[in-house]
């Protein structure tokens, strides 16, 4: 119940408006109202974008030189352990599996890698050796383990197709057939690939021949030394995954691990150093230099690429690395040197915004080498290292293929097409053209192509990934073994994992003389091995 108001209570109640006609606003009035209202949101949202913009802008660029401590030993991944079965096999074991690590913010961040660890150990086997690699899936989810630069038959590449369930084995088995080459092994899983590997899951894969260049250091891990090179961002201690809405290439870190060591230093001990380099980033681009306490260039030699020797060592101070290539450097030192492997900007060949925020303008200190006050004697260089490849076949076919909007050719990877038929035996020439903005390289699987139309002659080298500018077109000569299998695909893509994953991926597969052209396979044939451990055969 209400209880009645009194007469000043009457007084403060709101009177009745006088009668009168309602106010109008003239038609145009509410137009010029309605439009300076949207103009001046308008103008808030231009400004909020222009100021994140400006401030993205300045603050893309990463620059650590002379701001690492090089603090930590480089560490060295072990020789994995092997064991010639009684058939004349040797078999490697490679447990997939999560774990914990210092990555130099704390000991704690979780990763993914081999036996427990970061990374995994350094397989390694000989030309002409039948190996076995038994690989176990405990990431708790399904994942693949592909073997990057090596030829081997379909079903044992690692792939897409290959899916190893969690829990399952999956045991491929081959004869190596190449020459000593510096290879590597990472997760192929389609649509996951850079979050496998950024994780963690990698690691070289080196063949070893009869005649591995007389006079180069071989000394594992002393005057032969691995150098897998990573960028990374970390949120405490937990690695940061995310991508920022500028990036169009994916995740690119702002802090360098080489072997799984942040800020670290080797020390030499004899006068020449060779150092195995890998980009086993998914998105960045290095272009390496060595540089002395005064910041001046020290030469080296490269002696390899990405598919074992070049013909003669070639003197250079830089070297750009996009993700997935190799190279093979020799330094030569003097007693108490201290020189840094640096990244300076590369030219990524792209327009001035994709450049920024692709990583075309952060330079990095990578690895610190410290000389000894004595240091062991080192022959010098030889100046040939191998004799020239035989002069290619006429090729077969000419195949163009363009990469652009994360397609090639206009397709998205489709698990279930066939993009190309080629015979086993035959050369062709594969010209790719890069019609984005964006940077792109290349990677075929099962084979090592020849750059043509170069005078570079480490692009001149046997290669498996290449880095190919906007607007540019590489020709390469690519020879394709005897591996014959019309079922199952090999894969080409770019290497920049986000734009692997996000389609820009091909399958090809490789047929007998007299063997029909297939169009499609019954990928979920593949995937249901996958999802059992499938066993690779002989």
């Amino acid at each position: 119940m209400h209880e009645p108001r009194d007469a000043d209570d009457r007084d403060m109640l709101p009177r009745p408006a006088p009668d009168r006609p309602p106010e109008t606003v003239p038609p145009r009035r509410r137009l010029r109202r309605a439009a300076a209202i949207v103009a001046a949101v308008l103008t808030v949202a231009v400004v909020a974008i222009a100021g994140a913009s400006a401030y993205l802008w300045f603050a893309a660029p990463v620059n650590t030189v002379g701001a690492v401590a090089f603090s930590r030993s480089l560490a060295i991944p072990p020789l994995a352990d092997s064991r010639v079965t009684d058939d004349g096999v040797r078999e490697f074991d490679l447990d997939l599996t999560r774990g914990t690590a210092d990555l130099g913010h704390g000991p704690g961040t979780e990763v993914w890698g081999v036996d427990g660890g970061y990374l995994g150990p350094t397989v390694r086997a000989h030309r002409d050796e039948q190996v076995r690699v038994n690989v176990t899936n405990g990431l708790g989810e399904t994942s693949t383990l592909h073997w990057h630069g090596m030829r081997v038959p379909a079903a044992m590449d690692g792939g897409p197709h290959q899916m190893i369930a969690d829990g399952e084995t999956w045991s491929p088995q081959w004869r190596i057939d190449q020459p000593a080459a510096t290879l590597w092994y990472h997760p192929h899983l389609h649509g996951a690939t850079a979050e496998h590997v950024y994780r963690g899951v990698a690691g070289l894969f080196l063949v070893d021949d009869e005649a591995p260049g007389d006079g180069l250091p071989d000394r594992y891990g002393i005057d032969d030394v691995p150098v897998i090179v990573q960028d990374k961002n970390f949120d405490g201690d937990r690695l940061d995954t995310g991508i920022s809405a500028l990036s169009g290439v994916g995740i690119l870190g702002e802090e360098i691990l080489v072997n799984g060591t942040p800020g670290p230093y080797l020390d030499v001990t004899t006068q020449a150093l060779r150092l195995r380099l890998l980009n086993a980033s998914t998105a960045r681009v290095y272009d390496f230099g060595l540089y002395d306490e005064d910041g001046g260039a020290r030469p080296y030699e490269v002696v390899a690429t990405d598919g074992g020797l070049l013909e003669a060592p070639v003197p250079r101070e830089r070297l750009m690395l996009s993700p997935g290539e190799r190279a093979e450097i020799v330094v030569r030192v003097d007693p108490d040197d201290r020189l840094v492997l640096r990244s300076t900007p590369p030219d990524l060949g792209t327009d001035i915004f994709h450049t920024r925020f692709a990583g075309g303008a952060d330079s990095f200190d990578v690895l610190e080498l410290r000389a000894a006050g004595e240091l062991a004697p080192s022959p010098p260089l030889p100046p040939r290292l191998r004799a020239a490849d035989p002069a290619p076949d006429d090729p077969a076919e000419i195949r163009r293929f363009a990469l652009a909007n994360n397609r090639i050719n206009g397709e998205a990877m489709d698990m279930s097409r066939i993009d190309a038929v080629v015979r086993a035996g035959s050369t062709e020439v594969w010209e790719v053209t890069n019609e984005d903005g964006l940077p792109h390289n290349f990677h075929v699987h099962d084979v090592q192509f020849e750059v043509l139309g170069t005078d570079d002659a480490v692009l001149r080298g046997r290669k498996d990934t290449v880095w190919i500018p906007a607007g540019d077109t590489r020709r390469l000569l690519v020879r394709f073994g005897d591996h014959v299998d019309p079922e199952t695909p090999y894969m080409f893509h770019c290497h920049i994992l986000y734009h692997e994953d996000a389609g820009m991926m091909g399958q090809f597969v490789v047929v007998g003389a007299d063997d029909d052209e297939p169009t499609v396979i019954d990928h979920e044939m593949h995937d249901m091995h996958g999802d059992h451990g499938m066993h690779g055969g002989h």
